[in-house]
């Protein structure tokens, strides 16, 4: 077990190097080695609001307003299950798989950046060294929106087709 000395030390070398603010809870229980760190809340909320961007649900509703299509049109063109549209559009916090992103950004014919956009709200982005994603960008720059396209094109490189299919 560490002693209180050393946990002290390493809680202040930690404070130091970090520039967090700790408080200490040095306890002699053997069970706990009593270091507890504690943020400043301020701060994480000033950071947490300069640099928070739009949601998922945010940008995908900004870009099927600026298409003017309806929730049908999407999911059929994007060959999603309604229920699992539903599902993206009722339920706050929940996020769709990449896949299932990629089929909605060809539903709506996003370009290259708006698809990115769209993705990277859900905390996924198209990678220059993945085959999949090379292939959806291929696609996205030469304008092939057609899932049924896409997918042939995915199964031509030997790879998994996208969501529904």
């Amino acid at each position: 077990m560490l002693s209180k000395e050393i946990r002290q030390a390493l809680a202040e070398y930690v404070n130091q190097h970090k520039n967090i603010y700790t408080t200490y809870a040095l306890q002699d229980n053997t069970r706990d080695y009593g270091l507890a760190y504690s943020i400043a809340y301020e701060e994480v909320k000033d950071f947490i609001e300069t640099k928070q961007k739009r949601t998922f649900k945010q940008v995908l509703f900004h870009f099927i307003d600026s298409k003017n299509m309806s929730d049908a049109e999407i999911y059929r063109k994007a060959n999603i299950d309604r229920r699992h549209f539903h599902k993206i559009r009722s339920k706050p916090d929940y996020r769709p798989g990449k896949s299932t992103i990629i089929a909605i950004a060809l539903a709506l014919e996003l370009d290259k950046n708006d698809t990115i956009t769209l993705l990277n709200s859900a905390g996924y982005t198209l990678s220059d060294s993945d085959a999949f994603d090379l292939v959806i960008q291929f696609c996205l720059e030469k304008k092939i929106y057609d899932i049924h396209d896409v997918n042939l094109a995915l199964d031509f490189m030997g790879l998994k087709p996208l969501t529904g299919c």
